[in-house]
């Protein structure tokens, strides 16, 4: 079983129509879109969140529920609203951001409880709760927890400029968490910012997968390193299309050792990855339009 673990938010996704500009709400966060995708890939998933006690926070319990997780703790925080994320689009798909998370109910986390963990395979921690000392020392204790229990993290880097306006200093938080993590994702913009040479020499002994938009993607371990393409499609909406990803790696993963897996286990995993994730960029929003296991199993016959 896949626990996912962190921020659960509302997408708020901007698009003009006769003049005017419009703000659609879907259901977002990147562990929690995790937690989706790979349920909808056919892993067996438990999430771990907090909302406000508002509208929002109930829309997104009810959705939550809805997507038949195995084990669901969303907490409702009644001090707290819950985290909206503005999302705007360009001509091309891509997206900007504008996060209303001042106080807001996403880092506040539950305690995971112990039967979770019994159940776990693999326990995935979201990003955004590094940005406080609440949320930070919540994430290490709970890849503590799993590591006594034997289970391995997994860990999206999915950095953020205006979660983490002092980037100095992220860094060296998100350092701490990369030793704590098994399996770390990354996108081009990350490796960067962390340099190569960081992630070669500091990063060796980790499953690290490394997503290049259009380009596909990459994993690297042990010192070795296998790059896969994208499919050729005209996205219309990137949003999620890195967690769709990272959850098509995950559900292909789950249950395996990742002190001994093959090359070709691990270039599964990332070919599930790299067609899910570019199937959806097909639709709004990071959950509406994941693809079915069929889509992708259809898409890898001719990958």
């Amino acid at each position: 079983m896949i626990l996912c673990v962190g921020e659960i938010l509302a997408d708020m996704i901007g698009s003009e129509r006769d003049g005017n500009f419009y703000y659609e709400r879907k259901a977002g966060g990147a562990p929690f879109n995790v937690a989706c995708a790979a349920q909808r890939f056919g892993a067996e998933v438990a999430f771990v969140g907090c909302v406000g006690d508002d509208l929002i926070g109930a829309f997104l319990k009810q959705f939550a529920e809805d997507r038949g997780f195995s084990h669901t703790e969303i907490a409702t925080d009644p001090a707290r609203n819950t985290t909206l994320a503005f999302v705007e689009l360009d001509e091309h798909g891509d997206r900007s951001f504008c996060f209303y998370r001042h106080g807001t109910a996403d880092y506040h986390l539950p305690s995971v409880p112990d039967a979770y963990l019994r159940r776990a395979t693999l326990v995935h921690i979201g990003s955004l709760m590094l940005s406080t000392e609440e949320g930070r020392a919540y994430a290490l204790l709970l890849a503590d927890r799993a590591h006594r229990a034997g289970i391995p993290v997994s860990f999206d880097v999915n950095f953020r400029t205006d979660i983490f306006r002092d980037k100095d200093a992220a860094l060296a938080v998100y350092r701490q968490m990369f030793e704590k993590a098994d399996i770390v994702k990354f996108s081009e913009d990350e490796v960067e910012m962390f340099t190569e040479d960081y992630i070669r020499d500091r990063l060796k002994e980790k499953l690290v997968f490394v997503t290049l938009g259009k380009h596909g993607a990459e994993w690297r371990y042990h010192g070795k390193t296998h790059r896969l393409p994208a499919l050729d499609l005209k996205p219309v909406d990137t949003t999620g299309a890195g967690d769709a990803f990272y959850a098509g790696v995950l559900s292909r993963l789950d249950g395996k050792r990742t002190d001994d897996l093959s090359d070709a286990q691990l270039d599964e995993a990332l070919k599930w990855g790299n067609v899910a994730g570019s199937l959806n960029t097909l639709g709004h929003g990071a959950i509406d339009c994941l693809p079915t296991q069929e889509e992708i199993l259809r898409a890898l016959e001719t990958y």
